[in-house]
Parts: structure tokens; sequence; C-alpha cells
């Protein structure tokens, strides 16, 4: 999860447009629901009202209905004590806001969260990879809550301020950081150009606590970064699966391949996610013709995702840790299924859930899990991970105090003498 994605949580959208087609929300009505129970009220005294709009039926109390007679009747309860009793003045837009997202939270799932109209103008943001910020990638313990720059992406405002891989985030200004999830986190970190963010930070390879002052600009972020390596060695590192991922993804490929590219080193490490039709389409160019992945409703519907004949003939090596997550995972998975590649590191995080995102006319939105994904081979890796080829935990031997550097990377290195090995062998 990182401050790019403000995803966000690793998510796996659906269009807005493809959405409400399908399931043919009423506009307005999901929205609306809270502003309409306040006038309700004496109707649900006798019993429930059917709405029906454009062909869907929305009932409204009963027994079994979020609003039922008893929740509307204590909602307006707790609309007395508050204008009755608080001590100060209350926004109702603020309450409202907080209704939706305690109902999300009710359904105990991290990944299904409300997103009022502002917070979701900034998911959208990390999808594009270009956004007013600190230029940092940031991962949550989803336990612990813990915070931690798992990136410092160069020619940022956070590599100007001296923030480092691995430094943990205490505190975004007064807020604590474990208070709140990371896209909740990320909204705090981003802000107006020219502003200064305040940043509490421990840096566990020192035993200090920091401070930082880092101002806000605007940062374009690659999802894509590569190189050429000796003995014909390709280095291509994807930071998360934006839009434009794929495109970027196939440009490396040309350019190393121009370049007399022999074998291949894909690093998902600390990627978070993104798109599910992205993935789809890089492992289209990597793998032979085939199922890529599935998934499946509660309901049993089936998708299922297939490559073509063309892929990247090539020896490779993928690079996966405990922060590779969701896309990253069906990426790896199915380069495990397939038996294409080898791969290096530590066991994945273990996300096998898809989210939608589903906006509503109003402007806000819900991500939703909807469903669960399969690896080619039938595997459903939720809670569990993808298990490495070659298990190496991460040691970093170069100065702390000093950007990331691959030579001290033992992950890294380790990822380089397995593709010599599969090279010297062909």
């Amino acid at each position: 999860m990182n401050d790019n994605m403000g995803l966000e949580m690793m998510e796996l959208n659906q269009t807005k447009e493809s959405f409400w087609k399908k399931h043919k929300f009423g506009v307005g009505i999901v929205s609306g629901i809270i502003a309409v129970v306040l006038i309700l009220t004496i109707v649900f005294a006798v019993g429930y009202i059917y709405i029906v709009t454009k062909g869907v039926t929305l009932v409204i109390g009963g027994n079994n209905g979020l609003l039922n007679k008893e929740s509307v009747n204590k909602l307006n309860t707790l609309q007395y004590y508050m204008d009755s009793y608080y001590y100060e003045d209350y926004e109702i837009e603020d309450i409202i806001d907080s209704m939706y997202k305690g109902v999300m939270e009710g359904l105990d799932d991290p990944y299904s969260v409300y997103y009022t109209k502002e917070e979701y103008i900034d998911s959208q943001i990390s999808t594009s990879g270009v956004y007013y910020g600190i230029g940092a990638g940031l991962s949550q313990d989803v336990k612990t809550m813990e915070v931690t720059v798992s990136k410092v992406y160069r020619g940022t405002p956070s590599e100007e301020a001296g923030l480092l891989n691995g430094d943990k985030i205490i505190k975004v200004n007064d807020i604590e950081a474990t208070s709140m999830e990371l896209s909740d986190l990320v909204q705090q970190i981003r802000g107006e150009e020219g502003t200064i963010i305040h940043l509490q930070v421990y840096r566990e390879s020192t035993d200090e606590m920091l401070e930082f002052d880092v101002e806000r600009r605007k940062v374009v972020l690659p999802s894509i970064e590569g190189e050429m390596l000796e003995d014909g060695i390709g280095y291509i590192q994807i930071t998360d699966f934006q839009k434009e991922t794929a495109k970027q993804f196939e440009a490396m490929v040309s350019d190393l391949t121009a370049q007399g590219m022999k074998g291949l080193i894909v690093d998902v490490r600390a990627n978070p996610g993104g798109y599910l039709n992205v993935v789809r389409d890089i492992l289209d160019m990597v793998l032979p013709k085939g199922l890529l992945v599935y998934t499946e409703d509660k309901n049993g519907n089936r998708q299922e995702l297939f490559s073509d004949a063309s892929c990247i003939e090539i020896p490779m090596v993928v690079l996966i840790d405990e922060n590779s997550a969701s896309a990253s995972e069906i990426f790896a998975g199915a380069i495990k299924d397939y038996n294409w590649g080898t791969l290096v590191g530590t066991t994945t995080f273990g996300k096998g859930i898809v989210q939608n995102v589903i906006p509503f006319p109003s402007g806000d939105a819900i991500k939703l899990t909807t469903s669960k994904y399969f690896t080619p081979n039938g595997n459903y890796i939720h809670g569990v991970g993808i298990e490495p080829d070659v298990v190496i935990e991460y040691e970093y031997s170069g100065p702390t105090d000093q950007p990331y550097e691959k030579q001290y990377d033992n992950q890294f290195q380790k990822a380089v003498e397995v593709l010599k090995e599969k090279l010297a062998n062909e």
C-alpha cells in the first residue's frame, strides 16, 4: 500500500459506467437514504414503504433492513441528544458521512470502505500516478496498523527532506499514524501544492526519533523503472499496476530487447496491487496461451481471463516479498503456475480478494469486496500468500543514511545469481 495509490489500498476497479449498467442502481437512492429517513419517521411508526425507481425496488423499514423502525428511532434519538446537549455546533453532513462509513465498517472487511466525494477524487488520482504530495511509497501492517516508508522516489520532496526506506511513520502532523487505515492517512499527507506536512519518524537502523517538515509538490510517479545490467540481464521494477503500466512495461521490454536482453528480472516487491485488467495485459505479454486468473463471486459466478500465444521466451526471475499484494500476487501466481520463472524473496502478503469501486451520482463512492480470485491452478491465496521458489530474507548491507542502491540488496543479488545460472544452463 503506498502514497501514490491512496489505496488505495490494493484495489481492482470496475468502471462506473459498466457497474451501474449491470446493477441498474436508481439515481441518488443510496446517497439520499439518510436524509429521507428524517422525513419518513412518522411513516415508519405504522409499517414500511416501498420506493420503486427505474425498475429497482428499495424496501425501507420492516424488521430486516438497515432502516427499520428501531434504527430510525435510535438515529433520531441520537440527533436529539446531540442537538440538545453537545457542547459545540456540528455539521450534519459530517455526521451523515460517518454513518455511511460506519455501515461499511460493519462488514468487518478492511478493504470495503465508503469514500466521500473528496476522498473518491483523491483515490482516482492514485491510478494516474500524478498527485500533490511528498513522493513516498507507504505500506501498513494490517494487524498492528504500523506504517512504513517502503520506497522513497528519486527527485521528490521525500528524498530531499531525508526520508529513507524503512522509516516508521509515527505521526502526520498531530495524527497518530496507527489510528487510521492507510488510504485515510494518505489523504492527510497529500494536500495543496506548496504547503508543509510535519512528519514524526522512527528510524530503526539508528534508533532515532526524527522530525521532518516536507513541502507538498506535484509528483509524477512512473509505475515502471528498468535498466540493462551486465551479461544481458534486464531489470524491470513494477511499483504498482496503474492505468498506463502495461504500456510502460511493453515499452521497457522493447527497449531492453533492443539492447540485447537475454534474461529478465521483474521486481514486484512492495507492490500493493492495482487494476486487474492491467496485470492481465502484462501477463498476456509474458505468458503463452492459457488461463491467467479467474474470479468467483458469492453466487459462484466465474470470470476467466486468458492470454494469447505471444510471450516472452527468455529466462525470468520474479522478486517478491511480504508487501507484494493483490495484482502483484496475480502476476507472481501465474508465473509460478506456468513454471515460467523463478520466484525469489519471501512469501507474499496474501490478498486473494477483489474490490470494485462503485461511484454514486452524487460524487461519493464505495469500494466493496465482490469476489475471490484464484491462480491458474486454482489456488486461493487469501491469508496465505505465495511462497517463493528461493527463500531469502531481505538484508541491506549499504549505508543506511544514503539512498537505496541495488548492489547492497541481498534479494536482488540473489535474483541475479539465479538468472545467471539459468542462462548458463541454456
